[in-house]
């Protein structure tokens, strides 16, 4: 039976998550808002969900469940959909500047 790894998301952002309206497609989610949380073994998200549902460890909306292939599902008010995490960009290398070349 797969293994999914549970991933809350922390009290400030749940907050604006809430708020936010309901989007369709993938959701980009950033690993600095979320804790990890442990695992549950079931049979896809929603037995997860159900797994959970009703006990200390009940997944709340803004929660990620990641699959061992390391696919991510987001917890919506709709149910589960597609979530991936968002990297930071790296910082800009400036380009090199030119020695100036003395004039002949």
């Amino acid at each position: 039976m797969p293994v999914y790894r549970i991933h809350r998301l922390k009290s400030n952002p749940r907050q604006q998550f809430r708020w936010a309206p309901h989007t369709i497609g993938t959701t980009g989610v950033k690993l600095r808002d979320y804790e990890g949380a442990g695992v549950v073994e079931a049979a896809g998200t929603y037995a997860a969900w159900t797994a959970l549902r009703g006990t200390d460890q009940a997944l709340e909306v803004g929660d990620l469940l990641e699959a061992e292939d390391g696919k991510l599902s987001i917890f919506k008010y709709v149910g589960f959909e597609e979530a991936k995490w968002v990297l930071p960009e790296p910082p800009a290398v400036p380009a090199p500047v030119a020695a100036a070349q003395p004039s002949a």
